[in-house]
């Protein structure tokens, strides 16, 4: 898409409030080229005011070995930047240049460059993750583990480098707010285990010069931020990051007089957007399971600096998390498995646990498990992993303890105001079946930016083993096509009508015309249970097509029954996709289809068209593949159903399945 055809796209998304804001941002930029509303010289901190510390001693239980391992292989140059493991980046490295296109984006004014052209910058998110500092964090972490200044040391040359390479307000990492606020984050942790304004690295005129650097540019960081808040159709989990950064820099470092400032600013907006972004139910309006769990950390993160520090958040704010946590907790199944419905792109804002098989969601229920006194989120997070050691300490382990044991698992199965449904049964067993509907919103806000195009779609699990998935991500900036497949229709176990999206892709991170789900009837305990719901995504066509689904599960025979039923007066190409996880092995015949997995066999039936078609790592149509992890993709099996209709039809796919003795 070219730069115009997107512009005039977004331009299409705005009222005359946004196009006003954005006009006047326009204006600031085109002014700090001249200086103007810059914080070139930062004022003088007043030292005598900091933050209390939040993060204490080295936490017993942490897994030393495996923080220490992966400092040595900073320290060694050797860094992991999503697809790329052990990438020979150097100590330090090249901040400016992309590590995987090899692109060194231009030394300007930063907010001036166009981060979204692949030309001018190569992949912006290879560039913008290695100066999130979380390695900062980690070398920090294993100095307070280990006691070897080698690894504080090291966290002084890579912090010395960055403020070399990257001058503000110069350069690509000057030009979202959000990767400044993230920046903070990581940079309050680093300072809180290096031993704060008592640290050895302070020592003697060059470490006071080394001190003065960093809160300089602390500050030019938090001006920054409360210049270029995200607003008005992006005043998503970005305006949420953004106040989180402002927030932890303004009670961490109170040694200025704006920080009183920034702290309320900052503090009234995360209690705004936490109800705002998110249902009163407990879900993330971004439509997308990854950005609920960014938004729940960045809460939680925020209550933990801010309690050590005597700020304290709404109960409100409070409840929302928790209601957040519900959610999760619903979704995940007997295994540990969360759909991974709408965009993910596997950022964390601080990484603190380094053990193997490290879940960000069972962490986050383990978190919520402490705050709210919740035995059956233990349960679900199954152990405390060493984030929630760093954050809670020892008293917080010793809250884990005392937890009682939690019942039988009764997970919340309704959403209504988030729009998903839950059938199945024997929650939390070897027998647990677990489905999940999508019947929600395409995303929030005008631009929908993270949400895909899934209405009606459903995920399946038996006995804690996926069956039937959504894909994931894989792409953002680049790789168009990956891109737009992986949201797409076709990429969700639903419905495709003459080869279209249920709304309409205008950009990256943009919807056009957005399909409208709307719940008909949920009843999702007894033995026949029932999802039914419509959307009007396919209306837009010149004859106009409503999709309606109706999912019934008989929990006696272990069975499921899909209607799809297509009101329309025309012809009509059809396409039903369904996807299976990678551990299935899927055969098939003209009609059927034969799914073996660990736990279960899975029988698939539908009459529809001439034949099932069974696709794996296709690339012309792209189908058949599934991303765990951003920017990594691999082979799955993908069936699909085509034919023509002419006039209202209904679409019956049977499924049926068997456990396997173990």
């Amino acid at each position: 898409m070219t730069s115009l055809a997107w512009k005039l796209n977004r331009l299409k998304l705005m009222g005359a409030p946004e196009i006003a804001w954005r006009v006047q941002q326009l204006l600031q930029k085109k002014a700090s080229k001249f200086g103007l509303g810059l914080a070139a010289r930062a004022p003088a901190p007043d030292l005598g005011r900091l933050g209390a510390a939040f993060v204490g001693d080295a936490a017993a239980g942490v897994d030393q070995a495996t923080v220490c391992a992966a400092a040595d292989a900073i320290l060694a140059g050797r860094w992991n930047v999503f697809a790329l493991r052990g990438l020979p980046l150097g100590f330090p490295p090249q901040w400016n240049r992309d590590p995987k296109t090899g692109t060194t984006a231009p030394m300007q004014l930063g907010k001036l460059i166009d981060y979204r052209s692949e030309r001018v910058v190569g992949d912006i998110k290879y560039l913008w993750e290695p100066s999130r500092h979380l390695e900062l964090v980690t070398l920090a972490l294993a100095w307070r583990l280990s006691g070897e200044r080698r690894y504080a040391e090291g966290a002084r040359e890579l912090l010395q480098s960055w403020l070399a390479q990257c001058p503000y307000p110069q350069g690509v990492h000057w030009t979202s707010s959000l990767e400044l606020a993230v920046r903070l984050l990581n940079w309050a942790f680093a300072w809180q285990l290096l031993g704060g304004k008592t640290s050895f690295l302070f020592e003697g005129e060059g470490g006071q010069r080394f001190l003065r650097q960093w809160l300089d540019n602390v500050y030019q960081h938090c001006h920054f931020i409360r210049g270029y808040f995200s607003r008005h159709s992006s005043a998503n989990n970005h305006l949420f990051g953004e106040y989180m950064g402002l927030f932890v820099a303004a009670v961490n470092w109170p040694c200025w007089p704006e920080a009183a400032r920034w702290q309320a600013l900052a503090q009234r907006g995360l209690e705004e957007e936490a109800l705002k972004q998110n249902t009163e139910d407990g879900v993330n309006k971004e439509q997308a399971i990854y950005y609920q769990h960014e938004v729940m950390d960045m809460m939680l993160l925020c209550q933990r600096i801010g309690a050590a520090n005597g700020v304290g958040f709404s109960q409100a704010y409070r409840q929302r998390l928790e209601r957040l946590a519900e959610f999760v907790a619903a979704l995940m199944d007997a295994g540990g498995h969360v759909p991974m419905t709408g965009d993910a792109d596997d950022a964390q804002m601080v990484r603190l646990g380094y053990e193997p098989g490290w879940c960000p969601y069972r962490s986050l229920l383990a978190s919520c498990a402490l705050l709210f006194g919740r035995p059956d989120f233990k349960a679900k997070a199954g152990r405390l992993d060493d984030k929630n050691r760093w954050l809670f300490g020892a008293a917080g382990a010793a809250r884990w303890d005392e937890l009682g044991a939690a019942g039988p698992e009764r997970p919340v199965l309704a959403f209504p105001q988030g729009g998903y449904y839950l059938l199945g049964k024997d929650y939390g067993q070897a027998g647990e079946v677990r489905l999940v509907a999508d019947c929600a919103p395409l995303g929030y806000l005008s631009i929908a930016a993270h949400g895909h195009a899934d209405a009606l779609a459903f995920t399946l699990s038996l006995g804690g083993e996926e069956f039937l998935i959504d894909p994931g991500t894989y792409a953002y900036h680049t790789q168009k096509l990956w891109r737009d497949y992986f949201r797409s229709t076709a990429a969700h176990n639903t419905v495709q009508v003459d080869g279209q999206d249920q709304s309409e892709i205008g950009g990256n991170f943009m919807w056009l015309r957005k399909a409208t789900a709307r719940l008909l009837a949920h009843a999702a305990t007894g033995e026949l249970q029932v999802f039914e719901g419509e959307h009007d995504g396919y209306t837009r066509l010149a004859d106009p097509v409503l999709h309606r689904r109706k999912v019934e599960f008989d929990s006696n025979r272990n069975a499921l029954v899909i209607k799809d039923i297509l009101e329309c007066r025309g012809e009509h190409a059809l396409a039903l996709h369904w996807h299976f996880a990678e551990g299935c092995q899927v055969q098939g015949t003209r009609s059927q289809l034969s799914i073996e997995g660990e736990r279960a066999r899975l029988n698939m039936r539908c009459e529809f068209g001439a034949g099932v078609e069974l696709l794996r790592c296709s690339e012309s149509p792209p189908a058949g593949w599934i991303s765990r992890k951003f920017d990594e993709k691999a082979g799955i099996s993908t069936a699909i159903w085509r034919g023509k209709i002419v006039g209202t039809t209904e679409i019956v796919t049977v499924l049926e399945w068997q456990f396997k003795a173990h």
